[in-house]
């Protein structure tokens, strides 16, 4: 494992001609880092709103994958598995708006999003027959850490990737690690966002019981966040779930979709994982309850609903 750490921005990016796919929530402020550093940027995005402050704020817009051909690296935050086979395969089904067929071999395609290890490995051997470079990056933190540039990046793939990617992820990030030169990347997000699901449910639980003891909810976030069990995540999340303020940045619905990813890797690899399938039916239930765009947290309020305190 290679660890990378920078505490200096990197100031020789200035007139890069990079690509960027999909500029949601998490690649909106990523953008506007490597902006505020001078990279030339030619974004693909298709929320007109999400498009055009971009280019408000200094970027090139794409309207299709062909216009990114002449980028040699590009970075894509994409939603799901189906959204990165439509983008490295065409979603039209004929190839030619295909990053795999419009990218020149040499290219670098940098892919930041979570998704699952199977699916990373089919592009890997696409991308891998045209010649084009491929990082997997997926990156672990929350929108306000992505607008801080404070993230942590998981890589692994191509090294030569790795190297050409490394003076932007240093603009996005706090810490980037290289883990390997195949899905150790992807695998990694997996085991991070196992930990970071469970935290929400196994805390919901903790809070009413000690809720049942007569225990006040700031008291018992008080008192955790300064034990053995504290972690950033909690301390991060204690001001909300005092406040019962459950306001999405990452929802019930996506963290189902993460922990489905998990499961589907686990049975590829013949893991067993019987706590995880748990928690995944915990969200499913509290997504049924009407819980499913709030914030993952609000597995506190859902495990509260079920003795009606």
């Amino acid at each position: 494992m290679e660890l990378k750490v920078e505490t200096a921005r990197n100031g020789g990016l200035s007139g890069s001609r990079v690509g960027w796919i999909g500029a949601g929530k998490m690649g909106a402020p990523m953008v506007r880092n490597l902006l505020s550093a001078g990279v030339a940027l030619t974004v693909t995005e298709l929320r007109a709103e999400s498009r055009d402050a971009l280019v408000a704020a200094g970027a090139t817009a794409a309207a299709t994958l062909k216009e990114q051909a002449q980028s040699s690296i590009i970075f894509a935050t994409l939603p799901n598995d189906a959204a990165l086979r439509d983008v490295v395969l065409g979603g039209d089904g004929t190839g030619d708006t295909a990053l795999a067929e419009t990218l020149r071999p040499g290219a670098t395609f940098v892919e930041m999003s979570t998704v699952s290890p199977q699916t990373s490995e089919t592009v890997s051997g696409i991308l891998k027959e045209k010649g084009i470079q491929y990082l997997r990056a997926p990156i672990s933190g929350s929108t306000a850490m992505a607008e801080q540039a404070s993230l942590t990046i998981l890589a692994s793939g191509d090294k030569a990737a790795w190297d050409a990617a490394l003076p932007f992820l240093e603009e996005l990030s706090a810490k980037q690690f290289f883990l390997g030169e195949g899905e150790e990347a992807r695998y990694m997000k997996l085991v991070l966002n196992t930990l970071v699901g469970a935290s929400s449910a196994i805390l919901g639980e903790a809070l009413n019981l000690g809720a049942h003891g007569g225990l006040a909810r700031a008291d018992m976030m008080q008192v955790i966040c300064e034990s053995a069990v504290a972690s950033p995540l909690l301390k991060y999340k204690a001001d909300s779930v005092v406040a019962d303020d459950y306001t999405p940045a990452f929802s019930v619905a996506q963290m189902i979709k993460d922990f489905t990813l998990i499961s589907d890797a686990a049975r590829h690899q013949s893991v067993p994982i019987p706590v995880n399938g748990l928690i995944l039916e915990l969200y499913r239930a509290a997504a049924n309850s009407g819980l499913a765009d709030e914030d993952f947290f609000s597995l506190v309020k859902w495990h509260r609903s079920l003795s009606n305190m």
